[in-house]
């Protein structure tokens, strides 16, 4: 038997054994989709990961959210309601995050090959573009000359650290991200003799992290780097975003991060700093508030071994079948949310409709007995699941998505 990762707190089953989104038993939830596979999220939630966020964080600290960890329409509009800006990836996010309501103030867009058209779109609105070369910044500064419009520019730095245990590296050694830190005082000077609105720095040195000492040394590491980078170029940054590496417990024997220690460290380090600080999160916002719903189509043994095989799949939720990004294949935590709190009775595998061996939801987990008909609950979705996984892949209809709140009614898409 293999392990499955911890359900996150804040759910739990009806009298009917059903699991509960939101208040909202999953069957319900299934009939209002109209179908499965489904994506669920709580809006609730993440509400409430961005108020303990508030809570843990020093006062006046930004909060922006990384439309890349979700970027599903009701999602992003309800975000825009409750933080203070979007970072964005892409002329498709951009115009996603400018329909749900953000000012393009509060939009930054980051990316290391940004086409021109982008840099336009950027420009036109008046969203901050973080700029991660010598070239993307004079590529920038032309652009902005033959709109004549001045451009709102900050620089994304490639810091000599990194963040230790984070799962994605982003900063440290040779990378695509970001102008390397020795480089970066000349551009400042050259994007403020330009006549830019230079808007400060980007400092991402990692992500996936659940190491809280590990997360406030990077911080120290990125406030006093600010801090030089300010001091030799004699321009005081107006904003520096401080990126995330905010971890989520997706797999046995990880424990969440502590959030408030992370808080009570930052206070000390910025306090006294004249300008903004902003930290950039998506994951940490959102992952605990997805539930991805598959229904069981067949139940089968070979070799021993039972197989639910279901309608949903790697293809839209990616990342728990172990192809993104992962080295060794750990389960994410499922249950059957038909059978909800159940106790466990055999050892089943959880696989997809499609014609892979990498198509696996689940190895060799203990789970009550389930067969045709019952619903596979896949927890940790909200985040970088049916926007980055291959959709298209064989040819099965996309994954459904639906947003809900306690009392509230759905919203699909």
């Amino acid at each position: 038997m293999k392990p499955s990762g911890p359900i996150p707190p804040g759910y739990g089953g009806d009298a009917h054994g059903r699991l509960l989104i939101a208040g909202h038993d999953v069957e319900s939830l299934i009939e209002r989709a109209g179908d499965t596979p489904l994506f669920v999220y709580d809006h609730d939630m993440v509400a409430g990961r961005v108020a303990r966020l508030r809570t843990a964080m020093p006062d006046g600290l930004e909060i922006h959210y990384a439309i890349k960890a979700n970027p599903f329409a009701p999602l992003v509009a309800m975000m825009a309601g409750i933080v203070d800006g979007f970072d964005v990836a892409s002329e498709g996010e951009l115009e996603r995050a400018i329909g749900a309501g953000m000012s393009a103030c509060h939009i930054s867009f980051a990316g290391p090959g940004k086409r021109t058209r982008e840099l336009e779109a950027a420009i036109r609105v008046g969203a901050t573009l973080h700029l991660e070369s010598e070239r993307e910044v004079e590529r920038a500064l032309d652009v902005a000359a033959a709109l004549d419009i001045q451009p709102h520019l900050a620089i994304r730095v490639n810091p000599e650290f990194d963040l230790r245990g984070s799962g994605m590296r982003m900063g440290g050694g040779a990378k695509p991200f970001g102008v390397d830190q020795q480089r970066v005082v000349p551009l400042v000077r050259r994007i403020v003799e330009a006549g830019a609105n230079y808007r400060g720095l980007h400092i991402f040195a990692g992500s996936q992290s659940l190491d809280a000492a590990a997360i406030i040394e990077t911080q120290a590491n990125t406030v006093a780097l600010a801090r030089r980078i300010a001091e030799e170029s004699g321009v005081e940054a107006p904003l520096v975003n401080l990126g995330g590496g905010f971890g989520v417990p997706y797999f046995a024997g990880d424990a969440a991060l502590d959030v408030e220690r992370i808080g009570d460290a930052l206070a000390g380090q910025i306090g006294g700093e004249a300008h903004r600080h902003a930290i950039e999160l998506g994951r940490w916002l959102v992952a605990e508030a997805g539930v991805y719903l598959t229904r069981v189509v067949d139940r089968k043994e070979s070799h021993g071994k039972i197989f639910l095989v279901t309608d949903g799949g790697m293809h839209h939720q990616l990342a728990a079948s172990g192809n993104f990004g992962t080295v060794v294949r750990r389960n994410y935590p499922v249950a059957v949310a038909t059978r909800f709190g159940a106790n466990p009775e055999e050892e089943a595998s959880v696989v997809g409709c499609l014609c892979t061996p990498l198509d696996r939801l689940a190895d060799d987990v203990a789970l009550p007995v389930a067969g045709e008909g019952d619903v596979i609950a896949v927890f940790l979705a909200g985040a970088y699941g049916a926007s980055a996984s291959p959709a298209a892949f064989l040819g099965h209809p996309a994954a459904i998505e639906m947003s809900v709140s306690a009392g509230g009614k759905a919203v699909l898409t």
